[in-house]
């Protein structure tokens, strides 16, 4: 489990672009470059699947001052992740081998504006023929179940932080 802080950049609003701080160490600019469609798994979750490529650089702390009235919005998050790999076909807990498509699954407790949030996201890696089928694998084992009564995994509900954090209630000022 990984415990931090992060602040997205909320106004101005830069579409494709997401940036953030993370953890106070390395500010991410992440580039939208597409949906190869949606990963739909009946009665258990449905979701965006969605092409990004990031760069990270080494990044001196915002001010504690800093705050949402200066575009930036601060997520505390405490991250549970686990990575599976695809390997032969195969789909297991993930290994060392960088020719090998990997997903990582990330359950996320949120805490923004005063209140709790939780967000799964699945993240495939490697090479790129392979992603499409490391995800959709990864995702058919971790929803081997319907999730608990009056969770809905649902497409409305699928977009990037930044995009979530600008929809909140009270986001916009």
């Amino acid at each position: 489990m990984e415990s931090r802080e992060d602040a997205y950049l909320l106004r101005p609003d830069l579409g494709a672009l997401s940036v953030k701080v993370r953890g106070g160490r390395a500010l991410e600019v992440k580039a939208f470059l597409g949906s190869p469609g949606i990963l739909d798994l009946p009665g258990r979750a449905r979701g965006r699947m969605q092409y990004w490529q990031k760069w990270s650089f080494p990044f001196r702390s915002l001010s504690p001052d800093v705050g949402e009235a200066d575009g930036w919005g601060r997520v505390g998050k405490q991250r549970r992740i686990i990575r599976f790999s695809l390997t032969g076909g195969r789909i297991a807990c993930a290994g060392e081998s960088a020719d090998e498509a990997q997903c990582a699954v990330e359950l996320t407790e949120l805490r923004m504006q005063h209140q709790d949030w939780w967000s799964i996201g699945l993240e495939a890696t490697g090479p790129a023929g392979l992603l499409r089928a490391a995800l959709e694998a990864a995702a058919a084992l971790v929803f081997t179940q319907a999730p608990p009564s009056g969770v809905k995994l649902r497409l409305a509900d699928s977009m990037s932080y930044a995009e979530w954090l600008r929809a909140l209630p009270g986001a916009e000022g």
